[in-house]
């Protein structure tokens, strides 16, 4: 069994990046609902409870019994979590008088405690709470302050549950990994194991006692993420692993015939199957892009109950899914995170298809995929592929779906992604793809006027997708870009280039 840290999650928007942070350090971890705690078992090393949208003044602020843990296993609270551990032990918490928001520094720092060793006499921290601790219970000791924030940190006194007012998970509090480290390793102990090597043993063993001889159908894109969950499942029940690519009239150019191809040496059981037009029938007409994921996402399934009945006793129905979908589409195991749109591939099966789910990868983030995958041996060509949305173009055509529309983008896109390889930019950035927008805009080609579409460039830095900054291609390089795509495909005459961040866009237009 993995040792693992617990995270509380009550709803702030850093929950998943702790995740990320406690993950850097070789530590297993978990989100769970403040609601929703799991079973405390002997390979619980500590808890930290998460910042919250929510004032611990509230009347319905999250609630728990945080006594559970208190002297039993090492604890941190993280804003929220440390307003609540003192209010709940007989400490005051009030309003701030000047909200505290942004950059903040510590300049009283107990360096002499476990937690704050090693921080410098100065150290730089990401402040986000409109609450303050004003009053602390006299077995609490503050282990640091701010010039605005007296308690800024805090140990009760005698055990190992401490406070902290600032966010150390983000980048801007420039000593937050040296304080989660000191957490993680000289308080709860652990001893940082957990790598992309361990996790595909510990899977690859999970999974050959979960499945055992049963046959798995797993569907395969081409994709990091489908291709590592196939890695993964080949090495736990080899040939009892049936893939299924699957070719919906919405993938790039040429993509079918190169995906098929790339799997030949990896071992891989694949069948190529031509569903096109049961896609296109069933996108007819719809232009709300929910409603497009979920047609796209009830064919997609409706192929593969076709597909699996034709392989005899198949018991298992496998998945790419990975940590974002997770947490973008259904709140982390039913916490309180915001639904912000669906997955294709996360959710129940209809009831009509009696296969059982598995999905290897759901509690990775994208970067922790590829270094599993590289691991596991996984092509570079493959491990180094963008990343793209399970409905395909579908949703970079904004509005209906039509053939048409499918090949003008396809043809857009073949030429913008050749053009960021030969380059030499494929590689510096995170996501790269073609949108084709519902406008058309007055033109001129030589001397004839034209009234045609537009088409939107889209290129993104990123480390996991949950966060994104829109990448600085040079203007020459778009300026080629443009004037390609302009000229070689008939029905589009205007190129623009998307400059925004995610969060407030998301990567894909829909």
């Amino acid at each position: 069994m993995q040792e693992k840290i617990l995270i509380l999650d009550f709803g702030s928007q850093y929950t998943q990046l702790i995740a990320r942070r406690v993950r850097e350090l070789n530590v297993y971890c978990e989100i769970h609902p403040f609601n929703k705690i799991p079973e405390i078992d002997e390979y619980t090393k500590g808890i930290i409870l998460s910042g919250s949208p929510s004032s611990v003044r509230q009347a319905d602020a999250p609630q728990i019994d945080f006594s559970q843990f208190h002297g039993k296993l090492p604890l941190l609270g993280v804003c929220y979590g440390a307003q609540y551990i003192a209010q709940h032990s007989g400490g005051l918490v009030t309003p701030s008088e000047i909200r505290e928001y942004g950059r903040a520094n510590l300049e009283y720092i107990h360096s002499n405690n476990t937690l704050m060793q090693h921080l410098p006499v100065r150290s730089q921290v990401w402040m986000s709470h409109g609450d303050t601790i004003k009053e602390i219970p006299e077995e609490f000791e503050i282990i640091a302050s701010t010039d605005t924030v007296k308690v800024a940190a805090y140990q009760i006194k005698g055990t190992q549950t401490y406070g902290i007012q600032f966010h150390p998970e983000v980048t801007h509090s420039a000593d937050g990994k040296q304080l989660l480290q000191n957490f993680l390793i000289d308080i709860c102990g652990c001893s940082q194991d957990w790598t992309p090597f361990a996790f595909a043993e510990t899977t690859i063993a999970d999974l050959q006692e979960q499945i055992k001889d049963d046959k798995v159908v797993l569907g395969l894109s081409g994709g990091v993420d489908s291709s590592v969950a196939a890695l993964i499942l080949h090495q736990a029940v080899g040939k009892s692993l049936h893939c299924i690519f699957v070719d919906n009239g919405l993938l790039r150019k040429n993509e079918f015939e190169s995906v098929l191809d790339s799997y030949k040496n990896l071992g891989l059981n694949v069948k190529g199957v031509d569903a096109k037009q049961r896609f296109y029938d069933a996108l007819k007409g719809l232009s709300d892009p929910e409603l497009k994921r979920k047609a796209i996402g009830r064919v997609f399934i409706e192929v593969f109950d076709d597909e699996a009945h034709q392989i005899n006793d198949v018991k298992w129905l496998a998945q790419g899914t990975i940590y974002p979908d997770v947490i973008e589409s259904v709140s982390v195991n039913g916490g309180p995170s915001a639904t912000i749109k669906s997955h294709h591939n996360v959710g129940g099966l209809p009831d009509f298809m009696k296969l059982k789910i598995v999905e290897p990868l759901k509690s990775l983030f994208k970067d922790e995929v590829r270094r599993v995958g590289k691991a596991l041996g996984l092509p570079d060509d493959i491990l180094g592929r963008h990343p793209f949305p399970g409905p395909g173009l579908a949703i970079r055509i904004l509005g209906d779906i039509t053939p048409e529309k499918v090949g003008i983008l396809q043809e857009a896109d073949y030429i913008y992604i050749k053009n960021l390889k030969d380059s030499g930019w494929y590689d510096k950035v995170w996501q790269a793809g073609a949108i084709y927008l519902p406008v058309q805009s007055v033109g001129v080609m030589g001397d004839e006027r034209t009234y045609e579409n537009v088409v939107a460039l889209r290129a993104v830095e990123s480390v996991d997708g949950m966060t994104a900054d829109w990448s600085h291609l040079p203007y020459d390089l778009l300026a080629k870009i443009s004037n390609e795509i302009i000229n070689n495909i008939k029905g589009v005459n205007r190129v623009v280039y998307d400059i925004s961040s995610k969060p407030p866009a998301t990567i894909e237009w829909e």
